[in-house]
C-alpha cells in the first residue's frame, strides 16, 4: 500500500463497545450487526506509510484473542524496520529496478515474523529522542539515496558493510532492537516471544480476484508494494466476498488492502460506498495530511442516507485495476458484518488506523460493492475460507 497518512492523535487508544448504529450523527444509515470479532484498539500510523504494518498486526492480534492468548499490543515499527532491511537487501539485488518505499503488503508481516519474531509495543515503539509521533520522512529521505547509490555500483564493488550502514540509519531513527526483553513476569527474545503467541503462519493465506489470471491459481498482483512479489490466491469475485462474511460468520476477522482515493470513500464521515452517479458527492478543499487527498471534505447526500449504488461485477473491477484507477492505496481490518436496514445492503465495519478522530471512533462502513470494486487483497486465516472454495484450491 501507498503512503496514506493518519492525523490527530498516536499510540494505542482504547475503544469501547461500539453503541452507534449509524455512520455519524445525523445520518438515515441503519447497520445491523450480523458478525462481528474481538478487536484491541484503534491506532494511528501517524506520518508514514506503514498501514500495511498496522492493519495486519490488527489482525494477528484478534487472531490471538480469539486463539485464548489474550490481548496483546504488538509492535507495529518492529515489523517496518526490519521490512527496511528486507526492502533494501531485495532493491539492491534488483540493481535498484524494484519499490523501495514505506508501503507494503499484509503478507510482508508473516515472512517478517517468521524471520526476525515479534515484540510488544512497549517494548519497542520506533520513537526515540522523545518523540511522540511517527515520522519516516526523514528518515526515507536519509536511508533511500543510501541504497540507491549501492544499487548503482559496479559489479563486483558491493561488499556487506552497507547492510551495517543501513542497520546504523534505522537504529537512528527508529531505535537498536532489543537482542531480550521483559514481558508479563517472562524473558523473551523476539523470536521466542513470537513462539510463545502460537500464530502459525501456514494458517494464513493471501486472497485476490482479478480475470487477468486463472482461477484457483497463485500469481503475484502487480502492484508496486508488492517489492517481495509474493503470491495470493485468485479466486472468482463472488467467492472472495463469501470467503470474507465466511470468515466473520467463523470468528476470524480480515485483512484488507484496497483502494481509498474514491469520491465514495469518506473517513470523515466514516463511510465507504460507490454511488450509481458520481456527481451525488462533491469534493471540497484539499488535506495534505493524507495521501491523494483521500481525506479532503466531500458533501453529498451520498453520505447521509442510502443511495443505489453501481452494481459490480469481475469486469468493472478489472477494467478499474488495468487503467489504474484502482490503486494499492492502504491496508485496513474487517472486523464485522452488518446489515443496512433501509437498503438491505451488506455492509463491513472496518477498522482503520488513522486514529480515532471521525464520527465512529476510527472505525468506518464499506459497502459490499466497495469491496467488490476496490480490494487489492485480502489476508484470512484458510479455517475461515468455505470448504467447497478449499477444495477448488486443492486445499
Amino acid at each position: 500500500m501507498k503512503k496514506i497518512f493518519g492525523f490527530i492523535l498516536c499510540g494505542a487508544l482504547f475503544f469501547p463497545a461500539i453503541a452507534q448504529v449509524t455512520n455519524k450523527p445525523g445520518s438515515q444509515y441503519q447497520f445491523k450487526e450480523i458478525h462481528s470479532v474481538d478487536k484491541t484498539a484503534v491506532r494511528d500510523q501517524c506520518r508514514t506509510g506503514t498501514c500495511w504494518s498496522y492493519s495486519t498486526l490488527s489482525f494477528f492480534e484478534s487472531e490471538l484473542i480469539k486463539m485464548g492468548k489474550g490481548s496483546h499490543d504488538l509492535s507495529e515499527m518492529f515489523v517496518a524496520r526490519n521490512a527496511y532491511v528486507e526492502k533494501a537487501i531485495t532493491f539492491v539485488r534488483m540493481g535498484g529496478k524494484n519499490q523501495f518505499d514505506e508501503g507494503g503488503e499484509g503478507h510482508d508481516i508473516p515472512f517478517i515474523i517468521e524471520k526476525y519474531g515479534i515484540v510488544p509495543e512497549s517494548v519497542y515503539s520506533g520513537l526515540v529522542n522523545g518523540k511522540t509521533r511517527h515520522n519516516h520522512n526523514q528518515l526515507m529521505s536519509v536511508l533511500k539515496p543510501v541504497v540507491e547509490a549501492i544499487a548503482k555500483e559496479k559489479p563486483g564493488q558491493i561488499g556487506p558493510e552497507w547492510i551495517q550502514a543501513v542497520e546504523g540509519i534505522l537504529d537512528a531513527y527508529l531505535g537498536k532492537i532489543p537482542e531480550s526483553f521483559e514481558y508479563q513476569g517472562k524473558t523473551y527474545t523476539p523470536q521466542t516471544f513470537a513462539k510463545s503467541l502460537g500464530l502459525n503462519m501456514n494458517d494464513y493465506a493471501m486472497l485476490t480476484s482479478f480475470t487477468h489470471h486463472p482461477y484457483y491459481q497463485t500469481f503475484a498482483i502487480e502492484v508496486p508494494d508488492n517489492w517481495s512479489m509474493q503470491t495470493a490466491w485468485n479466486l472468482p469475485l463472488d467467492e472472495l466476498m463469501e470467503t470474507v462474511s465466511e470468515s466473520l460468520k467463523k470468528g476470524h476477522s480480515v485483512a484488507w488492502a484496497t483502494d481509498v482515493s474514491e469520491k465514495g470513500f469518506s473517513f470523515r464521515d466514516a463511510l465507504a460506498i460507490v454511488p450509481q452517479h458520481d456527481s451525488l458527492i462533491k469534493k471540497i478543499g484539499k488535506d495534505d495530511r493524507l495521501f491523494n487527498n483521500a481525506g479532503a471534505e466531500k458533501k453529498g447526500d451520498a453520505f447521509n442516507k442510502p443511495i443505489v449504488e453501481k452494481t459490480i461485477d469481475s469486469k468493472h473491477r478489472q477494467e478499474a485495476f488495468d487503467n489504474q484507477s484502482t490503486t494499492d492505496d492502504h491496508g485496513m481490518h474487517i472486523v464485522a458484518q452488518y446489515m443496512e436496514e433501509n437498503s438491505q445492503t451488506p455492509y463491513y465495519l472496518v477498522k482503520n488506523s488513522w486514529g480515532t478522530d471521525n464520527p465512529a471512533n476510527g472505525y468506518l462502513y464499506a459497502s459490499e460493492n466497495y469491496l467488490k470494486y476496490k480490494t487489492i487483497s485480502i489476508l484470512v486465516n484458510k479455517n475461515g475460507v468455505p470448504k467447497n472454495i478449499k477444495k477448488k484450491m486443492g486445499w
